[in-house]
């Protein structure tokens, strides 16, 4: 095995590709790329390359219908989208992904339709896509949860035999949560086969990291027994080999691995958040020095990739995405009322039919006073 993960010092971040496009030849992690390096590479770095820019142009749609009335809430993940695209593209398909509510990106890779990616946000559903089809998890809005999901999921993997893995999505917020912790004691107690990705994208809403942790996050799993990694989470080349590392340590038996990938919040934390009145704007602009998308842009250009025809392929692709994301929020029809009731337990219940039962008759009543009202 070829694990480089470890429970040692974690100073600067596993890099891959400088800010300025650059690649960096690496013994180990070369080893993870060599779809993108062989014959068959332009076509696998053309795809990380479209998701990257679709995501972010999927970003700024949510937002701005966000602003338009369209929907109530969006959670913002400009400026990581290589750490969402990089590990989404290393989950296998028969793996499970447990994320936060920000894992639009990696939503949208796992092959979940338009009008699924905004349906929760505009308050018509509790989940915008069908867990088992995806095998990806609902958002979780209640910050950790997930993680405990995705380690009592990958200890029923365990307790079954299966060769597959669960991933888990946070923040660097989340890591101050009991549910992380409780979930790291599991996952090591028991070396159940599960990847945390820490996405550390600075900001837990107005808090600064460097408050919660003031050393690097991804030192605290050894401390549970996880080997962990400090990758750069600008670097979409980077997050992609690490996370086929870890995801290869779950595969073959060798229990977790924890992940954190740093990154930026370019944008506000949801929309109902202002990030000009806690963060310094010389700092964004830094930050914005090292854009993923401007990063990886500047390497396939290096490599004579990024030519006028991709680049208008992919623009175009984006312009379609948005336009078919705006017209399914803005025509979604309204979820009928006793929608309300299912998918809340996985069989019968009976305070639950109770409850339906003594709704559909406040609803009917309320119809039907509504058409006498309309007869007067």
């Amino acid at each position: 095995m070829r694990y480089q993960m470890t429970a040692g010092d974690h100073g600067s971040p596993i890099q891959l590709l400088s800010p300025d496009g650059e690649r960096h030849p690496n013994e180990h992690f070369d080893h993870y790329l060599d779809d993108v390096d062989g014959e068959s590479g332009a076509q696998t770095l053309a795809s990380l390359y479209e998701d990257m820019v679709v995501a972010r142009r999927i970003d700024a749609e949510g937002t701005a219908l966000q602003r338009q009335g369209q929907l109530g809430l969006w959670p913002p993940f400009v400026g990581q989208e290589a750490a969402q695209i990089g590990s989404a593209h290393a989950i296998g398909a028969d793996d499970f992904i447990f994320p936060s509510y920000r894992e639009i990106g990696v939503a949208y890779v796992r092959g979940a339709s338009l009008p699924d990616l905004v349906r929760q946000w505009r308050g018509n559903a509790h989940s915008g896509w069908d867990p088992f089809a995806l095998n990806m998890a609902p958002s979780q809005v209640v910050i950790g949860a997930q993680t405990l999901h995705a380690v009592g999921y990958a200890m029923g993997v365990l307790f079954d035999g299966a060769e597959t893995a669960a991933v888990t999505y946070f923040g660097d917020g989340a890591t101050s949560q009991g549910d992380v912790n409780e979930s790291m004691v599991f996952a090591a107690s028991y070396q159940a086969p599960v990847v945390f990705f820490c996405q550390n994208n600075h900001w837990a809403i107005s808090e600064p990291v460097g408050l919660q942790a003031h050393v690097p996050i991804a030192r605290r799993a050894p401390g549970f027994g996880i080997p962990s990694a400090r990758v750069d989470g600008n670097d979409v080349l980077a997050c992609l080999a690490v996370t086929r590392e870890a995801l290869e340590r779950a595969h073959s038996g060798n229990g977790p691995s924890y992940i954190e990938a740093v990154t930026y919040r370019m944008g506000p934390h949801t929309t109902a958040d202002d990030p000009t009145r806690y963060r310094d704007p010389n700092e964004l602009e830094d930050w914005k020095e090292r854009d993923p998308i401007a990063r990886f842009e500047a390497y396939l250009g290096g490599l004579g990739l990024l030519d006028d025809e991709l680049r208008s392929r992919v623009a175009a692709k984006a312009d379609a995405v948005a336009a078919e994301l705006r017209e399914a929020t803005i025509h979604m029809p309204d979820p009928a009322p006793g929608s309300l009731f299912e998918h809340v337990y996985a069989g019968p219940h009976s305070v639950l039919d109770r409850q339906r039962d003594q709704f559909e008759r406040y609803h009917g009543g309320i119809s039907s006073a509504t058409l006498v009202e309309g007869g007067h």
